[in-house]
């Protein structure tokens, strides 16, 4: 076989340039070949350009500011890289890996079935595409309810394994002191109260709350429980805009509302839900505002590939790697020769 030949067959790690004859002894000139390393022949991490205006990363001193400044704050759910890619590169204030991720990325039936390992995993994944926004790792159902020290040692592991700048828990007065025993270990807590799902067992199933005097009363006693335990802000979930528009009046820490009007001091929602990447006939709450057609996109483009394949449209010559005429017809006669030679 020939040399030319060979050295076109040979697997080859990287492709670069003849470098010129400086390079080999000048350590300074041999990094010219660094970016052709970049080139990728294969798929990769979505990873475009970065942002022309990068932003500052976002802090809890920074959510104070925006709190301070009546400015509302923006947060939206993540549970991979391509999602809390787009969240970041958004200009997403937050970004929380929910255990919404439960049904939207794992097809499970509610948040009650995601474990620890599987929040920590794609914490790391979103904390891997969020440069600025502030992240928030959620703890699942069974890792923080049984006693303080359990809740500080889950904290810490979502922390350290998932990356994730802070966590959240359900619950009011009842987490008080596990939110105070979580916080004093330096991690700060988003907690959540109102409709919390992975007690919509107790709560009778998923239930506007604080919508009789009592109801309120008890959300304003456990809103000021979490604020006084130590949380930076505080999640109201399906609760009616009048009553969270006044317990965001007697806080001195931002709201966080979903469901809940905007009197909240600022609104997330599900990213799945909100830009619509789902089939047609899926459930919606009412308080969802659709802002996109994700999954008609989706379903339009694999369509059109399927298509393509079927009639050979795709890959045209422009989507092929050429090999120039003369090596190839020199790989054709030695193939046909060891053909020649077996027969």
């Amino acid at each position: 076989m020939s040399r030319a030949l060979w050295n076109t067959l040979r697997p080859s790690s990287r492709i670069a340039p003849r470098c010129p004859p400086l390079c080999s002894s000048s350590p300074r000139l041999s990094h010219a070949v660094l970016p052709v390393a970049r080139v990728r022949w294969s798929s990769h991490s979505p990873l475009g350009a970065a942002p022309a205006n990068a932003r500052k990363p976002i802090t809890i001193s920074s959510l104070q500011t925006l709190y301070r400044k009546n400015e509302p704050i923006t947060m939206i759910t993540a549970h991979d890289f391509p999602s809390a890619h787009v969240a970041d590169h958004a200009g997403m204030d937050m970004v929380l890996v929910g255990d919404s991720l439960a049904m939207v990325a794992l097809g499970m039936e509610d948040t009650s079935e995601v474990l620890m390992e599987e929040m920590i995993l794609h914490c790391r994944s979103v904390a891997r595409a969020t440069k600025a926004a502030f992240t928030v790792g959620d703890l699942p159902m069974g890792t923080y309810e049984i006693a303080p020290e359990q809740a500080l040692e889950s904290a810490i592991r979502m922390i350290k394994e998932g990356r994730v700048k802070s966590v959240k828990l359900e619950g009011g007065k009842e987490m008080a002191p596990t939110i105070s025993k979580i916080t004093s270990a330096g991690i700060p807590v988003l907690a959540h109260i109102g409709l919390t799902p992975q007690r919509q067992n107790s709560l009778g199933g998923f239930r506007v709350q604080g919508k009789s005097t009592a109801s309120a009363l008890r959300l304003l006693g456990d809103a000021f429980a979490v604020q006084d335990a130590g949380a930076f802000a505080v999640v109201l979930e399906a609760v009616p805009a009048e009553v969270a528009a006044l317990v965001t009046k007697k806080l001195s820490i931002p709201t966080i509302g979903i469901g809940a009007g905007n009197g909240c001091s600022g609104q997330v929602l599900v990213q799945v839900d909100m830009s619509g990447y789902f089939p047609p006939g899926r459930f919606l709450p009412k308080f969802v505002k659709q802002y996109g057609d994700v999954w008609s996109e989706s379903m339009r483009a694999v369509q059109a590939y399927k298509k393509e394949v079927k009639s050979r449209a795709y890959p045209a010559p422009e989507h092929t790697y050429p090999m120039p005429k003369e090596e190839f017809f020199e790989f054709e006669r030695l193939v046909e020769e060891k053909r020649m030679r077996t027969e």
